[in-house]
């Protein structure tokens, strides 16, 4: 994807006269903070509870790889207390304007102190940490620390509403761990790969049709390769995920003879979901109930 550095330097000093604060919080006043897009704005807003003002980046509905700034956008990255961002190259055009910033803005990356795993040759570093509950109570551990540090002396209700979080997110690990350790198959066929940490931690077999980008086509070669291991591993069910166009996954599933099923990157939710009150645990449950049928787990 190419980053888009131009434009970005000239909404930034378009900005710089008028967006240049910034800062902690002072006696009631909220901890304004900007969220990369969904999982993380929902993770600062669990821990910060109503002692934070949280704007999340990316747009319902949009996917985050195609984030494209605004001018507003940019100003709220300039007076921003806390930003909160994945780097490693998963929204370029949300790291090329962080760098633009004057130092000393409190920029934190996610990714930093997680062992993250590599993509295929030429692929980017996988960034869908989010999706291990474990690792997401990383995040909300780490975010809970910046926002500690930025305001001291809402250290008690940061970490009581941290703590409330990271129980239901390790209340959410336990029922993935208890299913998916039931499951007659344990071959993950996916549209592309978003969830390797997911495999990874509850011992599942990622087989992606395309790699980490979404948007990348994946050839002729690749989806022959992906059918083939398919019906010589017996699998029933090929997943798709939502922002992303189902064909592929579709056209494999023909050649397969299964059935296809949604399973949520979580990267985003739709205007409907939010309005619905869709949450990254409901969104999770419902993805380990996609999983416990597809993959002939035994539900409790």
């Amino acid at each position: 994807m190419l980053r888009a550095r131009p434009a970005i330097a000239l909404a930034c000093g378009a900005l710089l006269a008028s967006a240049c604060g910034g800062g902690a919080t002072r006696g009631d006043e909220r901890l304004e903070v900007v969220a990369a897009f969904y999982p993380i704005a929902e993770a600062a807003r669990q821990a910060g509870g109503d002692a934070v003002t949280v704007h999340d980046l990316t747009p319902a509905g949009v996917e985050p790889h195609d984030l494209e700034l605004r001018p507003s956008d940019v100003g709220r990255l300039r007076s921003a207390a806390l930003i909160l961002y994945l780097g490693g190259g998963f929204q370029p055009a949300l790291e090329d304007a962080i760098d633009a910033l004057p130092s000393g803005r409190a920029a934190v990356d996610l990714l930093d102190g997680i062992a993250l795993r590599k993509g295929e040759e030429g692929e980017p570093t996988d960034p869908h940490v989010w999706l291990d509950p474990l690792l997401m109570t990383q995040i909300v551990e780490r975010i809970t620390e910046e926002m500690v540090r930025l305001s001291p002396g809402l250290r008690d209700r940061f970490e009581a509403s941290a703590r409330t979080y990271t129980q239901a997110l390790a209340e959410l690990h336990g029922a993935f761990e208890a299913t998916l350790r039931t499951c007659t198959r344990r071959e993950l066929v996916t549209s592309h790969a978003a969830f390797g940490y997911l495999a990874a931690r509850y011992g599942l077999e990622q087989i992606p049709i395309s790699g980490v980008t979404p948007e990348a086509e994946p050839s002729p070669q690749r989806l022959r390769e992906v059918a083939e291991l398919a019906e010589d591993r017996g699998v029933t069910t090929i997943f798709f995920e939502t922002l992303v166009d189902p064909r592929v996954a579709q056209s494999v599933a023909r050649i397969v003879g299964a059935r296809t099923a949604v399973l949520n990157p979580i990267e985003g939710l739709t205007a409907a979901q939010r309005s619905a009150g869709e949450t990254y645990v409901t969104q999770m449950r419902a993805n380990l109930a996609a999983l416990a049928e597809g993959l002939g787990c035994r539900v409790s």
